[in-house]
């Protein structure tokens, strides 16, 4: 892959900030020294520094970078706009993975900018398995928009959608990641309370997870038919998912799903 000679500027290196800049250059779409982090947080620019970039407190004059990566708290886009709205490239696409932040409200509080594209992402990126939802305004033009794609397929999956199913983006794949440790520390836990010992616990429970996500996204069978092919009658399986479905393990699912989309978007409706 040829790598960009574009400048790009990413504000904000917490978990998900140092996810995507870790993918970036694992995948080594830009060139290191084309690559400015900016993090009020001296740990995070240390940990970026270490990747090998610039890392400073206040973008400053990076803010004339070509691509901007906004990855900040939703909650800090108030104050994170009123130091750069004057200053930021006019001509810079943006690209905000602000949970809720709807692209009206980046136009709003980012007049200048006149280019912006919404990117729901998730921690698996940081192991090059991570999966984000895409959605752009309508100035984007389509070999912008494929080159964000590229970006973020280069460490996991991303398709484009529509922003009215970036809510629902958030509560499968941005916060998913939660919901697939739960289970595997719940299997863990039930094997150290079976015998095993912690570490294999953990092996065997989470290479379990992983090997059923890859058997899902191989093959053309649904997840529900992928199970009863694992439920031979009278068989084991089949006894621990009578007791799944029984506690009513997918109503549980949902109600969590529709929790975390409802806050997505109520924090759309309050900005």
């Amino acid at each position: 892959m040829t790598k960009s000679s574009k400048k790009m500027l990413l504000i904000g290196c917490g978990n998900m900030g140092y996810a995507i800049l870790t993918g970036i250059i694992n995948s080594e779409i830009y060139d290191k020294s084309n690559i400015i982090v900016s993090d009020k947080s001296e740990f995070c620019r240390k940990r970026a520094e270490d990747l090998g970039v610039t890392a400073l407190e206040n973008p400053g004059s990076a803010l004339d970078s070509d691509l901007i990566i906004l990855a900040v708290k939703p909650n800090a886009l108030d104050l994170l706009s009123a130091d750069i709205a004057d200053s930021v490239n006019d001509q810079a696409l943006i690209v905000s993975i602000l949970a809720g932040k709807t692209i009206k409200t980046l136009e709003e509080k980012l007049p200048r900018c006149k280019k912006i594209i919404r990117v729901m992402p998730n921690t698996p990126a940081l192991v090059g398995s991570g999966m984000s939802g895409i959605c752009r305004s309508e100035n984007v033009t389509q070999g912008e928009m494929d080159e964000i794609l590229s970006i973020f397929s280069s460490f996991g999956k991303a398709y484009e959608v529509g922003e009215n199913m970036m809510d629902t983006v958030t509560g499968i794949s941005g916060s998913g990641p939660a919901y697939a440790f739960m289970f595997i520390d719940g299997l863990a836990k039930a094997g150290v309370k079976n015998g095993m010992s912690e570490d294999e616990a953990k092996i065997f429970a989470a290479q379990t997870v992983f090997g059923a996500a890859e058997m899902v996204l191989s093959s053309s069978d649904s997840p529900e038919q992928l199970k009863i092919n694992v439920c031979s009658p009278g068989g084991t399986t089949i006894e621990a998912v009578k007791v799944f479905e029984e506690s009513g393990l997918y109503d549980i699912i949902d109600k969590a799903v529709a929790a975390c989309i409802d806050k997505s978007r109520r924090m759309g409706k309050s900005e």
